[in-house]
């Protein structure tokens, strides 16, 4: 193998790194970005969930009440 050959191949190996690295730092933020949302949602789905178990006159503050109370 020539040195010129070697060298070639120690490079791409590098660029290989690099890219891995790159790409691991972008899933890394994709996961925290997925905890948030996962977070937010049972958030929402909790309050949704305590809405939902409210009669309407329960959940509506009393200068919300439709006309028809």
């Amino acid at each position: 193998m020539t040195e010129n050959r070697l060298i070639e191949l120690e490079i791409k190996a590098a660029y290989q790194d690099d890219l891995l690295q790159t790409l691991n730092d972008i899933i890394a933020t994709q996961q925290q970005q997925i905890d948030r949302l996962e977070r937010a949602y049972k958030t929402i789905h909790e309050r949704v969930d305590s809405l939902a178990s409210k009669s309407p006159e329960e959940s509506l503050p009393n200068h919300e009440l439709p006309p028809h109370y």
